[in-house]
């Protein structure tokens, strides 16, 4: 059976201990099974290097819980990256080591960007030469072997990528087919992929195709999943207010399952009941009050597809 879970959304915690444990108090009391810690929330890594007396301290308040866990690597992380491959490098070790540490046994991690979001207000949307990417790829996929090899008890899950109107494509992420082509290239059987319902969806409006058809190639790749909503709205990358964007169905949302657009139902009914993995719920903050409805929302779609697998 999948285990339904929640992530701890990193900027409302802030380093916050007390934060943290009043989250998982409030999902123990739902019921949920699963949750998905940022190591970036945590403070448990500072200039690359995990940072013993928090992971302690961290370790000691999740002793009181009884959740499985996954990890999410810092966002910025990119090993594509070009001024400091080795601080990226050294970041993504740390979140793997603390995942070891605390029992987590998938550490999700935001693949490769050609062009990184922190740069698209100083770099100007372009197109790459085919010998720049592929430079790029193989960069990539050589630091996750190497990776990969140090810490084979971990699943390390490449996640699939949101686009933007004024600087798509700045990463391989956004189409499913290619980042089964780098799965493939990075050739580990400990690497794989994190299916992100709302990345997907709106993906898909962009580039106009099936996002349900386009996970049936990836789907046995498939071994963590993201399951928010949206409308599928593609938005710049500055526009970040929810508040703002909301009105409108635009934006990577993260709202709670049912309130959107997305075929959240029938994306299950092709991933179930093969997947054995976890299903996450990635909510924003602002949308913590809404987790019960969103847990019973995705628990009937679950049941559904069971449902009609015993049929």
């Amino acid at each position: 059976m999948n285990k339904i879970g929640a992530s701890i959304d990193p900027v409302r915690i802030d380093g916050s201990l007390t934060l943290l444990e009043q989250d998982l108090q409030a999902y123990q009391a739902i019921g949920l099974q699963a949750v998905e810690l940022p190591v970036h929330g945590l403070d448990a890594i500072f200039n690359g290097t995990l940072n013993p007396d928090r992971t302690r301290q961290v370790m000691a308040l999740l002793s009181d819980f009884d959740f499985c866990y996954s990890i999410h690597s810092p966002n910025p992380v990119n090993l594509m990256d070009t001024r400091d491959p080795g601080l990226h490098k050294a970041v993504l070790l740390a979140s793997l080591e603390f995942a070891r540490q605390i029992h987590a046994t998938v550490v999700v991690v935001h693949s490769g960007r050609f062009i990184p979001e922190e740069e698209f207000n100083v770099t100007p949307a372009r197109s790459l030469t085919v010998s720049e990417q592929i430079r790029m790829l193989e960069n990539e996929a050589r630091r996750l072997q190497e990776i990969a090899r140090q810490y084979p008890d971990i699943r390390i899950a490449l996640e699939n990528a949101r686009p933007y109107l004024s600087q798509s494509p700045y990463t391989y992420a956004e189409r499913l087919e290619s980042l089964k082509e780098q799965i493939l290239r990075i050739h580990r059987d400990n690497v794989k992929i994190n299916l992100d319902f709302g990345h997907l969806f709106m993906t898909s409006r962009f580039y106009e195709f099936d996002p349900v058809a386009a996970v049936a190639p990836v789907k046995d790749l498939v071994v963590h999943t993201h399951v928010h909503d949206n409308f599928g709205g593609v938005v710049h990358h500055w526009e970040k207010q929810q508040t703002h964007q909301l009105p409108f169905g635009k934006g990577d949302s993260h709202m709670p399952v049912g309130f959107g657009k997305i075929p959240i139902q029938a994306i299950l009914n092709l991933l179930l009941p093969d997947y054995d993995g976890r299903l996450i719920m990635e909510l924003r903050s602002r949308y913590l009050p809404d987790t019960q409805t969103s847990l019973d929302n995705l628990s009937a779609l679950v049941a559904a597809c069971e449902a009609k697998g015993n049929r």
